[in-house]
């Protein structure tokens, strides 16, 4: 009788602990507004060359330049997307989601390869913990505070719709690794070492719960940038092209697909690793229906020079 006391107690107790672990987090309604001068429209040009990749420093090649975000996007700029999607029809609310159209990939039959087919795909839930980006029948809302925190909770199929919507892509993995560390085989954004008031990362928690308290996870894009918030000093975690955020915060969609799986993978490790998550070499995968309360991204755009316009025109005229 005790063995089977002694079996039901522990039983129940590992149900509670792993509900603990599943369970997404609340996060308050209303958080103050923390201004850290970075602006998140901002652009910046990875010039085309080589670089060092992965751990063991891979000499690669990106044969082009290209202009990828500064910051991840935040809240109030996908809730722009949003409101601007929904107008043009190509987003639609229902069941508690926001839903859009993706046209499929090609099944080739490989083992463990996921089927994505066209139809309906969800970007974004809505009404669940973690959501800050708000509903009311008509427009997306931010709630106060969180404007310039990174948007969330966000599927890759949400975060490939607002990077489609404006013209823009996911960036590939190589992209991302070489706007992380530059050309140098850095270990991190900004050198080969890491303090806790240089990033949001799980060594840093505690400092941030002294700050803003229970349920705020995420900081304001760019707010590791050298700059002192009250008694708070944070270093610069800056890359070398100028980019914040390339570690911790939140995981980073990247647009590579994989034909023999169809999973997506992500970068730059979140506010809930270890240091070794931050690495720029560092991944992470789901499958582009997945979303959580640590991951979002970021875009980059392709360049069209008006000389290489120029001498197209110029050759068409001949």
């Amino acid at each position: 009788m005790m063995k089977i006391l002694t079996i039901i107690l522990i039983t129940g107790l590992m149900g509670i602990i792993s509900g603990c672990f599943t369970q997404q987090p609340m996060v308050p309604d209303e958080i103050p507004y923390v201004d850290t001068g970075v602006n998140s429209e901002e652009w910046v040009v990875i010039p085309a060359g080589e670089f060092l990749m992965g751990q063991h420093n891979h000499l690669t090649m990106i044969p082009y330049d290209y202009e990828i975000m500064v910051t991840d996007v935040t809240n109030q700029q996908y809730a722009r997307f949003l409101n601007a999607a929904l107008q043009a029809k190509k987003i639609a609310v229902r069941e508690e989601a926001v839903w859009g159209y993706y046209p499929g990939e090609p099944f080739h039959g490989y083992d463990h390869e996921r089927k994505v087919e066209a139809g309906e795909k969800i970007l974004m839930p809505l009404n669940k913990p973690g959501v800050v980006i708000i509903f009311d029948g008509r427009r997306f809302s931010v709630k106060k505070g969180w404007e310039n925190h990174p948007v969330v909770m966000v599927s890759w199929f949400g975060a490939n719709a607002y990077c489609q919507f404006y013209g823009y892509r996911l960036p590939t993995e190589k992209e991302w690794e070489k706007a992380a560390r530059g050309t140098d085989g850095r270990a991190y954004p900004w050198g080969n070492e890491i303090h806790r008031n240089q990033a949001n990362y799980y060594s840093s928690r505690n400092l941030l719960k002294k700050l803003w308290g229970d349920g705020v996870f995420t900081t304001p894009v760019g707010y590791f940038n050298g700059k002192k918030y009250g008694d708070y000093q944070t270093l610069k975690g800056i890359s070398p092209y100028g980019l914040y955020d390339m570690a911790g915060n939140v995981w980073q969609w990247m647009g590579d697909d994989y034909p023999d799986t169809h999973l997506r993978y992500m970068r730059g490790g979140s506010f809930n690793n270890y240091e070794y998550n931050l690495r720029v070499w560092a991944r992470n995968s789901a499958g582009p229906e997945y979303y959580d309360i640590n991951v979002g991204f970021r875009c980059v755009r392709d360049l069209t020079y008006e000389s290489d316009n120029q001498e197209e025109e110029e050759h068409e005229n001949q």
